[in-house]
Parts: structure tokens; sequence; C-alpha cells
């Protein structure tokens, strides 16, 4: 997102691994409200491409694996390397079904090359991007047409007004709104690329 306030650094928007940032963004009682499979059961099937964007400790990163199952893939990427590293050794001890591909982005771009997803997740983190109208730009131009990209953010930090310029700057972009889910402690929406 782009701040009108040049004071808010980079530091200020992402929130920066650290063990206890690891345990309120990964824990049972998180998951008890904002239940991974739950939310995605509709829009993942085995053999999809999936990325996960701002994956953090991989809350969601292991359930789209499970769902996409091992002839899909999920891209998890994220900013931190801490993050990726935490959330890559979790799930090698866990031995996860599917393929997960671990990449590290840049703060102002995905960095993501010759993919073409069929969904992708950005869940509780657009309100920390620099540049959403880029991130769009981006995540839409590497979905297939006919995918879904589902963007859930925090009720505690994103007030129904910026969760609406959100949306247009999605628009912006070429999504158009798909559907509006119902997510515990979140503002969220389904976006949608069009099948020309």
């Amino acid at each position: 997102m782009k701040d009108d306030n040049s004071d808010i650094t980079e530091a200020d928007r992402i929130c920066r691994f650290s063990k206890l940032h690891v345990m309120m963004l990964d824990n049972r009682f998180r998951r008890l409200l904002v239940n991974p499979e739950k939310i995605l059961k509709d829009h993942i099937s085995p053999g999809m491409t999936v990325i996960d964007i701002g994956c953090g400790p991989g809350t969601f990163t292991g359930a789209l694996a499970g769902m996409t199952g091992e002839e899909g893939t999920v891209i998890a990427c994220d900013v931190q390397e801490e993050m990726i590293g935490y959330a890559r050794k979790k799930y090698e001890k866990k031995d996860c079904p599917g393929t997960i591909r671990w990449h590290l982005c840049e703060s102002d771009s995905l960095c993501i090359k010759d993919t073409e997803a069929d969904f992708a997740l950005s869940f509780f983190m657009v309100h920390e991007v620099p540049d959403m109208n880029r991130l769009f730009t981006e995540v839409y131009e590497l979905l297939k047409p006919g995918g879904k990209y589902l963007v859930a953010e925090p009720v505690f930090h994103v007030n129904e007004e910026d969760f609406n310029r959100t949306i247009k700057s999605a628009e912006m972009a070429g999504f158009v709104i798909a559907d509006r889910p119902g997510i515990s402690m979140s503002r969220s929406v389904i976006l949608l690329k069009e099948i020309s």
C-alpha cells in the first residue's frame, strides 16, 4: 500500500520475525478462529498451483499443500528469510504431502517468474505492502484466466474505508469481485481474473 505518510518505514509496516510474532500467527487458538482448511476448502483442489503471498510461519502453507496434493505446487513467499526458514523447518519435520517451493520476495516485488497459478492467497498482509497497486498487478499477471485471489485483512488493522480502497486497487489491476466470504476477524474478498 502506498502511504501518504512518508514517516512510515518498511520496518513499521511489516510484522517482523520474532518468537512472539510466530506464536501470535501460528497457534491452535488462532487456527480455531481462522481455520485454513475451512476457509480454503471450496477454492483449492488437487493439482493446483497456488501462491501463498506473505506466508509468514506457514499457517496456511501446509493446508494448501495438503489440499493441492502431490501433483500440485504451493509457492510460499515472504520478504523475511527468517519466516521462510521457520516455516520450511516446520514442514520438513511434518513430511508435508504436497510440493512447497519456498520463495524470498523483495519488499517491492514478488519476483516470481514463469508461473501460471490457479489461486493466490494474501492473508492479513496486504496492509503491510508498500505499493498494493503493484502487488495486485503482479498477482493478476501470475494467475491463469479464471484464477482466484483471496485477500483477507484484519479488522483490527484495516477499517472498512481502507479495505474498500484495497478492492478498488485490485479492480484497477483487472480483477472483479467474485465473492465476499465471511471470515472471522477479517474483511475479505475473493477476486477473479475473468476468462477473456
